[in-house]
């Protein structure tokens, strides 16, 4: 039998992030974009995020960072570094520092709201043995969350494939988490995928950017 859980507001909130450098974040969306709009379409996105999360109900608000924090950290968060290896590996390692619910999130969903976190984030969001998976449209996924945190529930998943959200699903469900869905979101990785991403989000940091690169670029006849 599982209970009921622990109230709104218990939930760890992980944001696993890169620092914004050009060369080094989105390097998909070179071309069209040069490096430098590249890592500030990256950066807008990412501050977007952390706006979100820090409006969403938590215990512990988190950034776990490949790099140095900059002017787009809002307070209240901790800043911890990622470890080496492998994305698998630096999930599992950010799910190790917690314990209780946590809930872990990308930086390439700028399109994200408090209400989108909601189910993961409201009253009952964590019976025991709940997991929460947020589907990206590739295939891959945007969220993943523990009411018990299991860092080998991470381990080994193959990452960035059309394939990853499956195998993390299946492997919740082998470890006997009983798995619920936040929505389906598109991650920012392609010139298409910006496009689609900026004209579905709430007005922020990621559409001004974008809208500002689109018209700089159709005033330089830009292909894009």
């Amino acid at each position: 039998m599982t209970g009921e859980g622990p109230p709104s507001g218990a939930t760890t909130l992980l944001v696993v992030a890169k620092e914004p450098v050009p060369g080094r974040v989105k390097t998909r969306l070179t071309p069209p974009f040069t490096p430098e709009q590249a890592a500030a379409l990256a950066e807008a996105a990412l501050a977007d995020t952390l706006l979100t999360v820090s409006r969403t109900p938590a215990r512990r608000r988190v950034l776990v960072l490949a790099g140095r924090p900059g002017p787009w950290l809002p307070p209240g968060f901790e800043v911890v570094p990622q470890v080496g290896g492998g994305l698998d590996l630096r999930i599992a390692a950010a799910f190790a520092r917690c314990s209780g619910p946590a809930l872990l999130i990308g930086m390439d969903t700028p399109q994200l709201t408090p209400e989108l976190l909601a189910p993961a984030t409201g009253p009952g969001a964590w019976p025991t043995g709940r997991a929460w998976l947020g589907p990206a449209a590739d295939g891959g996924f945007w969220a993943l969350g523990m009411a018990e945190p299991r860092p080998e529930a991470v381990v080994g998943v193959p990452m960035s494939t059309a394939a990853t959200g499956a195998v993390q699903r299946a492997r919740l469900l082998r470890l006997g988490f009983g798995v619920r869905d936040l929505p389906v979101l598109r991650d920012v990785d392609t010139a298409a995928d910006a496009e689609r991403v900026a004209a579905e989000a709430p007005p922020g940091r990621f559409t001004a950017v974008y809208a500002g690169l689109r018209d700089s670029g159709a005033r330089e006849g830009a292909a894009w």
